[in-house]
């Protein structure tokens, strides 16, 4: 991780309680809505929560918010958990809100009871009417004077499915005039006839995510309740809630989130892109999900530093994506495999090679003293990339040329001596001599010369298709402008190269395996590789393209 730094508020906050002896230790929880795949922004959150239980004694939790039927599944659930895992953290409880639907009816009982609850028959129409606006006052439901046992008669037939979806509400009776609008009486439960993915259909009313998230917190005695700031205004209603029915008193604290740009993070527009068919799905390699950056070939390192690195704060801003990119690509570049592939080729005939194959050794990673080397087979017929090559070069020109001596990375300096053109004009072949005594880690031609090209041997080349990726938009902030988000998609976001040329050291590649494509930048192999056909995902460039593209407009 990065270097030492000073304590966010958080930990200062924690310090102080744990130093107080206010707890003995804290508990903390991550609770997701299992209705879609985690983000990056998700990431932050468990980070956060881990990383502090991880810092100071304590715990956390992975609480899934399961509270709406209609949306969640357990596909989600799985994926949570795989993402959570991936990322390098464990919980000490798995828990559901819905592990706490009979305790969570029961508080709703002792609120009817205290006569800080009543069952509303308003529509949600007429609900909205009578809230009021932040200047004036709302009015008091019609429904809001029932008596407790009216209440609770009422409350336990919609718990018995008497009535029909959006029929009837249980509201908290607190203060119709609230400055606070989210106080002016707010649901507490609704009516749903919806089988839900754990407890089946012995439920037809759901509380609101405002009643089941503090009670839930309560209930696990949750030291340290952190959300993002759009729940500031929701602390007022967690603490009234606890205070009233007198449970362990839980705290909210909230943190800025970080929106990151030339992406989305909204849940429902990822879900637009998944369900419209503009990305192949909730794992496509452009999509901002944990899944998706795992696909690409991002590590589980470089997310957590990226985390690390933009902080926690109290005031929301806009992350640079390219944090993001450098976070993986100074990873990479320490644990990532050394390979030759050949994108666009171009035949290479050495005349003078007379030996038939001879096996070269080639680095892992120069960057790792304990990486090891990896056999490479030479031959007199090679493929090189097509704009290695140059008829007429300019001045400074250091790659291959006629006339011009280039190193072959690992093993012998050529020379272009012929180039061989096909009917229609096209280049087709080149034909070099070699030096022998020039062979790398042996060299004593005394030769010098400043270009070093990859290269495959044509014989020992397996065919394979690159996956090239790019941002998924085309402007920083694709919700902050006019019209659909998604009429700023960037159309270049996915260039597929299906036949380019790899050593056949990749044959052996693996789904957990990085590589650094010599010249390329790194890559990964898809899921959707099979047996004869290698399919690699870009992850990132060697450097940062973007901005270099960036400043040229």
């Amino acid at each position: 991780m990065s270097e030492e730094h000073s304590l966010n508020f958080l930990e200062e906050i924690i310090e102080e309680d744990l130093k107080s002896g206010k707890y003995p230790h804290i508990v903390t929880r991550f609770p997701p809505e299992p209705n879609g795949y985690l983000h990056i922004g998700h990431a932050s959150s468990i980070c956060l929560n881990f990383g502090l239980t991880q810092k100071y004694p304590g715990f956390t939790n992975l609480r899934f918010d399961d509270t709406n039927p209609v949306t969640e599944e357990t596909e989600y659930v799985d994926s949570i958990k795989e993402d959570v895992k991936w990322l390098g953290f464990e919980w000490k409880n798995e828990r559901y809100a819905s592990d706490y639907f009979d305790d969570l009816y029961g508080f709703a009982l002792k609120l009817i009871d205290k006569n800080l609850a009543y069952v509303d028959d308003s529509s949600s129409g007429d609900m909205a009417a009578m809230k009021g606006t932040p200047t004036e006052p709302g009015t008091n439901s019609p429904f809001r004077d029932r008596s407790v046992e009216e209440n609770r008669d009422l409350f336990t037939r919609m718990k018995n499915g008497e009535f029909p979806d959006g029929s009837r509400t249980l509201r908290a009776k607190i203060d119709m005039a609230h400055i606070n609008m989210l106080m002016r009486d707010p649901i507490l439960y609704r009516i749903k006839h919806a089988h839900h993915h754990r407890t089946g259909d012995k439920w037809c009313i759901y509380p609101m995510y405002d009643f089941a998230h503090g009670q839930s917190d309560a209930i696990e005695e949750v030291t340290h309740s952190i959300c993002t700031l759009e729940f500031v205004p929701h602390r007022e209603l967690y603490d009234w809630l606890i205070e009233k029915l007198e449970i362990y008193p839980s705290h909210q604290y909230e943190f800025a989130r970080r929106n990151i740009n030339y992406t989305v993070t909204s849940k429902r527009k990822l879900l637009q892109l998944v369900n419209e068919k503009h990305v192949s799905g909730w794992d496509d390699p452009r999509m901002p999900t944990i899944s998706g950056l795992r696909r690409r070939g991002y590590t589980p390192w470089s997310i957590r530093e990226f985390c690390d690195r933009i902080g926690v704060a109290k005031r929301e801003n806009m992350v640079d994506v390219g944090l993001l990119e450098f976070c993986v690509r100074e990873h990479l570049n320490r644990v990532a495999l050394r390979r030759m592939v050949v994108f666009d080729p171009l035949k290479l005939v050495i005349t003078n090679y007379t030996k038939g194959e001879e096996i070269l050794l080639g680095e892992n990673n120069p960057e790792d003293d304990n990486g090891g080397e990896r056999e490479i087979p030479f031959s007199a017929e090679l493929y090189i990339e097509r704009d290695d090559f140059m008829e007429n070069p300019p001045k400074k020109y250091f790659r291959l040329a006629p006339g011009q001596l280039v190193r072959l990375k690992s093993a012998y300096i050529i020379k272009c001596e012929e180039v061989v053109r096909g009917a229609d004009g096209e280049i087709t072949e080149l034909k070099c001599t070699y030096i022998p005594e020039s062979k790398s880690g042996a060299d004593t031609s005394g030769i010098s010369v400043k270009g070093t090209l990859h290269w495959v041997s044509v014989k020992h080349a397996i065919p394979a298709e690159i996956r090239l990726y790019d941002r998924l938009f085309r402007v920083e902030d694709p919700t902050d402008e006019a019209g659909d988000f998604k009429e700023y998609l960037n159309p270049a976001s996915l260039q597929v190269l299906p036949a380019v040329y790899a050593e056949p050291s990749l044959q052996e590649a693996n789904l957990e395996e990085r590589y650094q494509f010599i010249r390329k930048g790194y890559f990964v192999l898809d899921k959707d590789s099979a047996s004869g056909k290698l399919v690699f995902n870009k992850t990132v460039g060697l450097k940062d393209a973007w901005a270099r593209e960036t400043k040229k407009a």
